[in-house]
């Protein structure tokens, strides 16, 4: 088994490990941990970064999973990973590193307990019953002197899994941008309903401008795909990336094994004009959620709100879908009918002078988060109760 180091407690004789790639454990093993209702902690998904080439040590990526054994019984664990710097997680620190520098200290290495790539809010904390969840933050910190680590962080966590964290672990919120069908609407024009004569008239000729250039859509699951819509999903996620001047890290033979492994919990969403596909837009889907991931193509009028948002709330609608999730930051979506949603994460410094002082920056934090959440609420889309438009 590939093992970066282990402690045992006697009492209870339960190992902890932090494990160097999680092929060390099967899918059966680990997907026992959670419900399967979100594809981005299942060993398909982790593994497949790990053995498909995205996870690079000179990027900063170097698998540490924390697990609990009871003898040869995984029981407990969270994904987590070695960084030497802090991209591809979307919880910004940088302003900490800074600090830590300033005082002649090292920040890197740090320990994260994430899914990289993925600001998407999940499971973190996996465990088979809540017993075990709450011995997995203490056996956590127990077990990271070992690793030499400045700090530890969990992004994205669930909000039921917020009982597990003492006041030891700072708490960072922010908001994204995410549609839920509380209307409970049967199809678009239902949503389109819901919201002011001025959005429903700005969405109509946002798709009329897609209709009216002869683009088609074609959704596709991972078990429909063929290997070249596949490669032109690829292309189109590493056009966007080219564009915007960012390296990317996954790979196309990553693409292949999600829609070997997920099947209908990956959806791709493929533009077509006269039979060739010219843009696409690359979804997880989980329980009830859709995950918009990645998406790129031709730089057309409408094209990219198509892809991105219109197709997933229409998925939704007729999968009986209830979330929609588009990925990180971005205010033109409440326009859209995304609204501001909390996420959280938690950060443990092993450093006491450092965590007193990082404890009120978080505080402040907060404060301008909550501010700006209810400022961008005065702005919905949606009708109030007494507005007849």
């Amino acid at each position: 088994m590939p093992l970066i180091c282990s402690m045992t407690y006697a009492a209870s004789m339960r190992t902890s490990r932090f494990l160097s790639s999680l092929a060390a454990v099967s899918a059966a093993q680990w997907d026992d941990l959670h419900d399967n209702r979100n594809p981005f902690v299942s060993h398909a998904f982790l593994v497949g970064l790990e053995t498909c080439d995205c996870l690079r040590g000179d990027w900063g990526w170097t698998p540490c999973h924390f697990t609990l054994w009871e003898e040869d019984a995984l029981v407990a664990a969270i994904p987590g990973y070695l960084k030497t710097n802090s991209h591809g997680e979307f919880v910004f620190d940088h302003a900490w590193a800074n600090a830590y520098a300033r005082h002649g200290r090292e920040y890197y290495p740090k320990w994260l307990g994430a899914v990289p790539y993925s600001p998407v809010t999940g499971p973190r904390l996996l465990a088979r019953d809540p017993a075990l969840r709450a011995a997995l933050l203490p056996a956590l910190v127990d077990g990271l002197a070992a690793l030499g680590v400045s700090s530890a962080h969990i992004n994205f966590h669930e909000p039921d899994e917020e009982p597990a964290f003492d006041r030891a672990w700072l708490l960072r919120e922010d908001v994204q941008f995410q549609w839920q069908n509380t209307g409970g609407w049967a199809d678009f024009e239902g949503f389109l309903a819901a919201m002011s004569h001025k959005q429903r008239k700005n969405i109509r000729q946002e798709r009329g401008k897609v209709a009216r250039q002869g683009l088609r859509f074609r959704v596709l699951h991972g078990d429909e795909a063929t290997g070249e819509q596949i490669s032109a999903m690829y292309r189109f996620y590493l056009q966007t990336f080219i564009e915007y001047g960012n390296a990317p890290a996954l790979t196309e033979a990553f693409f292949v094994h999600l829609a070997a492994t997920l099947g209908r919990g990956l959806v791709i969403f493929l533009a077509e004009r006269e039979g060739e596909a010219v843009a696409g837009a690359l979804c997880l889907r989980g329980g009830d959620t859709l995950y918009g991931r990645y998406w790129g193509g031709a730089a057309l009028p409408g094209l990219h709100f198509e892809a991105c948002y219109y197709q997933g709330i229409d998925y939704c609608l007729r999968e009986g879908l209830s979330r929609f999730e588009p990925g990180a930051q971005g205010e033109h979506k409440l326009a859209r009918g995304f609204l501001p949603t909390r996420v959280r994460s938690r950060h443990w410094i092993a450093d006491p002078d450092f965590a007193e002082a990082l404890a009120p920056w978080c505080e402040h934090e907060r404060a301008d988060v909550l501010r700006y959440e209810a400022a961008l609420a005065a702005h919905s889309p949606f009708r109030r109760a007494a507005d007849p438009s």
